[in-house]
């Protein structure tokens, strides 16, 4: 069987700000604290990144400073999505000209095209852009769901490689596994659900998660790549708590509230988004001590 693209755990980064602006020391460090760590790979400007409050020249100096912070160390997967066809393939052409490895491009929002325009959308940029793209399926996000027929359409192009499964469906790893075939690359955007995932034959997460907890969320996806299923579970069952408090308010708010407590950055996010509540702190708290990160 042959090696997958990407596996493992994947970081869905968080963009620091400081008094309105991108803190770019920050961003710096906090990739260097990934790779320490032991992630497999990085993905700038995804949700997590707050991209849609993000201006097009704040979005790609992201990009440019997460590729050469790097430096080949780990793969870059560059987020690069939009609800216009033609303004993602000038962010996944960014990503290219800037040296990512791949670009995660999200199922078009507030639109909702048919299963034959998201075969189109995809089709277009796999025509454009030679650099291996994975779709990012969010339904709860983007009103649409793409279906796992269209991803195996999607999947005898060249360029679109793999799937950021956010579906929540655990069913969906095996089926495409058997539809889409071995090179099919199967990333969860779950942490909850990762380790599920994986057991049903995905390739790994990218996780929300692991900007917080990089060595332990590392050390779990490790555990579970290689088959040692106890130690995963044991890893699952220490984050838990804290995979479920990042979400206890808009994410990613309770993220970088944690992190504020870790001293990595600010607590500081973009309208509309709104620092997160004192239950979802409280609870974000609880979490780390469970994790052993206080």
């Amino acid at each position: 069987m042959s090696e997958p693209l990407f596996r493992g755990v994947l970081p869905a980064l968080v963009t620091p700000f400081r008094n309105g602006a991108v803190d770019e020391d920050a961003f710096v460090s906090l990739v260097e604290r990934q790779i320490a760590g032991g992630v497999h790979g990085l993905v700038p400007v995804g949700t997590t990144g707050e991209t849609a409050t993000l201006s097009h020249e704040e979005h790609r100096r992201v990009v440019e400073l997460c590729v050469q912070t790097a430096r080949g160390r780990v793969p870059v997967i560059a987020g690069a999505g939009s609800n216009s066809t033609a303004e993602a393939i000038e962010l996944v052409q960014h990503a290219k000209q800037v040296g990512a490895d791949a670009a995660l491009v999200v199922t078009p929002y507030y639109n909702r095209p048919s299963q034959e325009g998201l075969y189109a959308h995809y089709a277009a940029i796999n025509e454009a852009v030679q650099l291996p793209v994975l779709v990012y399926n969010v339904p709860a996000r983007t009103s649409v769901d793409i279906s796992n027929a269209t991803l195996l359409r999607l999947s005898k192009l060249p360029n679109i490689v793999g799937v950021k499964d956010a579906t929540g469906d655990l069913g969906r790893a095996s089926l495409q596994r058997v539809e889409c075939g071995e090179d099919w690359v199967l990333l969860s955007g779950n942490d909850d659900q990762g380790l599920g995932y994986v057991a049903q034959g995905g390739h790994g997460c990218i996780s929300v998660t692991c900007n917080v907890a990089p060595e332990l969320v590392a050390r779990m996806y490790d555990d579970a790549l290689s088959g040692q299923w106890q130690g995963a579970l044991y890893g699952q069952d220490r984050l838990i708590r804290l995979h479920k408090a990042l979400f206890s308010d808009a994410s990613p708010a309770p993220a970088k509230f944690a992190m504020a407590q870790l001293g990595l950055c600010t607590d500081e996010v973009r309208l509309p988004i709104t620092p997160c509540s004192e239950a979802a702190r409280a609870e974000v708290l609880v979490g780390m001590r469970e994790a052993g990160l206080i």
